[in-house]
């Protein structure tokens, strides 16, 4: 049985982060990967948006790893080139009874540590951006936007370069922790081999197939496997190239934060996404969901024109609460919480998961036990 000082499951944005800090800690580390390429899931399916941490309650995981991340990343970004824009985004109130939410985004925002808000009036933010209707806003100069997949394959060249080695199309069937260890039973999904690789150390960063990898794991205590929803968001592009610079977000929703407008690096524009509750991977667009779109960009955008939205993609949150709850908290859960030295589980990261991507490696890195000998 071969025996790998580190294994990482998942090569999307977060395991590839991991491994990279592992690798430059001096673990022999590992990836695995079930699909035929990085960053097949979550990672390429979202906004793309390198997000300021405003909007997470105070002290919890997503907003202190968003605010740190935020900066590892823009700072990573410079020294490696992965395209990216610090671009600035304003949050809107379209009605006056809306106004009372941007002042709880402000005061959140600076119990965050996020708290280079600026408040703007309507004339205000219509000079920045003079097609956008609004009664009031809050500007973000900290939020950016980036490229999801030059970032991955940047980080997937630090973690080879530290000696990190990966294995696509390599799915974990089970596994079992036996005596300081874990043993994982995978499969080549070409060719149908099956093996047996042992390791000191397991991250399981495995996102929407997360709590699926954990309750797979003999020895791991049923209780520590969270139940995860999934949270479909779909995306729209807009015909032609919308008038803005920044990116627009409405006040937040229930299960998300509204029908944004967020662009690309080369400035094309996108809307979503919406919040569709679902059981299934099933990345289908329904163009009839854009109907709905309108009504709500031309709350900010009255000049959207009809028929000028067409489905562009849908990604899937893996989320940790249901409709109708508070939005649940990042979880990483190691030996303190279930008692099993080999191991750490990721469970709902979701947004900001992407702009925490580097403080998340830092903060697993510094749960797993020292390296034996």
């Amino acid at each position: 049985m071969d025996h790998v000082d580190c294994i990482v499951a998942g090569a999307g944005a977060i395991g590839l982060a991991i491994a990279r800090e592992t690798a430059r800690r001096g673990m022999d580390t590992l990836i695995l990967e079930a699909e035929n390429a990085i960053g097949t899931g979550i990672s390429s399916r979202n906004s793309e948006v390198i997000h300021a941490g405003i909007h997470y309650p105070a002290g919890s995981l997503k907003a202190r790893l968003c605010v740190a991340g935020r900066e590892m990343l823009y700072r990573y970004c410079q020294e490696r080139a992965v395209p990216h824009a610090r671009c600035g985004k304003l949050i809107v109130a379209t009605d006056a009874e809306q106004e009372p939410v941007l002042a709880s985004i402000l005061a959140n925002a600076s119990a965050c540590g996020a708290g280079d808000l600026t408040p703007l009036t309507a004339a205000e933010a219509r000079r920045l951006e003079p097609k956008l209707r609004c009664t009031a806003a809050l500007l973000s100069p900290a939020t950016g936007i980036i490229d999801s997949h030059a970032l991955m394959l940047a980080l997937l060249g630090d973690a080879e370069e530290h000696g990190a080695a990966l294995s696509l199309n390599t799915r974990i069937v089970c596994g079992r922790i036996e005596g300081g260890r874990i043993v994982l039973d995978t499969v080549d999904s070409t060719s149908g081999e099956r093996f047996e690789i042992a390791t000191t150390r397991f991250i399981n960063a495995a996102g929407l197939g997360a709590t699926a990898l954990a309750g797979s794991l003999d020895g791991l205590d049923a209780r520590f496997v969270p139940r995860l929803r999934f949270a479909k968001g779909n995306y729209f592009s807009v015909a032609g190239r919308a008038p803005f610079s920044r990116l627009v977000y409405p006040v937040p929703e229930a299960g998300g934060l509204g029908v944004h407008l967020t662009l690309d690096l080369d400035g094309v524009a996108r809307f979503g996404p919406d919040v569709e509750w679902t059981k299934t991977l099933d990345y289908r667009v329904d163009p009839a969901r854009g109907e709905r779109f309108y009504d709500q960009i031309r709350k900010y955008w009255p000049d959207l024109a009809d028929g000028s939205l067409q489905p562009a993609y849908s990604g899937i949150r893996p989320k940790l609460s249901g409709p109708g709850e508070a939005n649940a908290d990042f979880i990483v859960q190691d030996a303190a919480v279930h008692g099993v030295e080999a191991l750490v589980n990721l469970f709902g990261i979701e947004s900001p998961g992407l702009t925490s991507s580097l403080a998340i490696a830092d903060h697993v890195a510094k749960r797993l036990a020292p390296k034996a000998g």
